[in-house]
């Protein structure tokens, strides 16, 4: 039995606004959705409100009027982009005038109200947690193969900008989500089970790689990590990190008192990625080793 009835407004001696006339808007635009024909339910003296008619229609008007915060970045040329506050729809207000339009004859005009959401990162953060760089480290790859340094590009832009607080754990599955062609991934010589094959995203366990002795350079917590079945070209023996979706993951945690910063990005035929935090962080950095080749590993 549907008990939503018991969560309604009970309104005994009012006359109901005819519920055909209720016009949504957004900045004072009508807004297409679909206005049901009548939130009441069938009763023959008492209007009572169906909260589950309600929190459908609401459903559909979040969808047409959220709009996700973003998180203040640093662009190409070390500027601060700031954040961008996102927004919802305001449930509670919105339920509020609901009832007043029904059972109050309030206003046929409803502006959608809406709740503010914040990004996780704005710029005063940002700004605090470049201060100081705890870690890096650089790789190197053939600039003539288009399709694996497209894939390259790609996961290190979905790592770029990427905060973690202080007790949380990064998933490089997580962040940079599955490799298809719908995100421009391309098929790319992969390792498996120590043969060469093709397949969308190849490349892309060289940024993998270089994130994780990035973050080890910087003393992080590495939770998960595996190395490929066979040696790579980019990075010492052991030194890899490979990844597949549903499959092996890069996994670390901050345990360190300040969030932690990401910077990663590819030119030309190097990768580099970047560990920054505060200037008050106390941290633990390791020695992480280079292939003997590069003469010059960063300092």
């Amino acid at each position: 039995m549907n008990f939503s009835w018991l969560f309604g407004l009970v309104i005994l001696s009012q006359q109901m606004n005819v519920p055909g006339s209720l016009v949504i808007t957004n900045n004072s635009q009508p807004i297409p959705v679909h206005t049901p024909t009548y939130f009441s339910m069938n009763f023959p003296i008492l209007p009572i409100l169906d909260t589950e008619k309600l929190n459908k229609f609401m459903d559909e008007i979040d969808l047409y009027v959220t709009k996700n915060p973003k998180n203040a970045i640093i662009d190409k040329n070390g500027n601060i982009i700031p954040e961008q506050v996102g927004y919802r729809l305001n449930r509670q207000v919105f339920t509020e005038n609901i009832f007043s339009y029904y059972f109050n004859n309030g206003s046929s005009n409803l502006e959608v109200p809406l709740a503010a959401i914040y990004p996780r990162v704005d710029s005063e953060l940002l700004g605090n947690i470049r201060g100081e760089k705890i870690g890096e480290y650089i790789t190197f790859f053939n600039s003539n193969n288009k399709e694996r340094n497209n894939n390259i590009y790609l996961a290190a832009n979905a790592i770029n900008n990427f905060v973690l607080f202080p007790g949380e754990i990064f998933s490089f599955n997580n962040v940079v989500g599955e490799r298809t062609a719908g995100k421009g991934y391309m098929p790319a010589t992969v390792i498996v089970k120590g043969e060469y094959s093709e397949d969308f995203g190849g490349g892309i366990c060289q940024v993998s790689s270089t994130l994780f002795n990035a973050v080890d350079n910087a003393g992080l917590k590495v939770v998960k990590r595996y190395s490929h079945s066979r040696e790579v070209s980019y990075v010492p023996p052991k030194r890899d990190a490979t990844v597949s979706w549903n499959g092996p993951d890069l996994i670390f945690k901050n345990e360190y008192k300040q969030p932690i910063l990401i910077l990663a990005k590819s030119l030309e035929n190097k990768l580099k990625v970047e560990i920054y935090s505060s200037d008050v962080i106390t941290y633990s950095p390791k020695k992480v080793p280079y292939l003997p080749y590069q003469k010059h590993p960063p300092k």
